[in-house]
């Protein structure tokens, strides 16, 4: 571990090589080391949450041609956190949320958060 590295994290200080707003900020980075000697690192495994522990702030209904980009900038003021609609849904793939017109989705604060 550099020294950086090491400083950050006696300190308590998240070195996530994701920006915030990422599904992946946080998680841990592991290393594969092959026989030849070669470092892979990679993002450990990222569950998706149970719907049950998500508190709904409100819901919406899906109209024609609706980007869940969008749907989330609306909601949550960034589209890039369009993954949290999802595990609010337990959708593994965004589009299945809009592909349906009518269609009701969940806004939900992040796992965890209550009013």
């Amino acid at each position: 571990m550099n020294p950086l590295e090491l400083m950050l994290q006696q300190n308590n200080i998240n070195n996530s090589y994701f920006a915030p707003n990422s599904r992946y900020y946080g998680l841990e980075i592991a290393i594969q080391i092959n026989e030849d000697g070669t470092k892979i690192p990679y993002v450990k495994r990222r569950f998706i949450g149970q719907e049950d522990k998500y508190q709904v702030v409100t819901e919406h209904q899906v109209a024609d041609l609706e980007r869940l980009d969008n749907i989330a900038q609306k909601y949550l003021g960034d589209p890039e956190l369009f993954w949290r609609i999802c595990d609010a849904n337990a959708a593994m793939h965004p589009n299945e949320l809009t592909e349906e017109v009518g269609r009701i989705i969940k806004i939900a604060l992040p796992e965890g958060f209550e009013i």
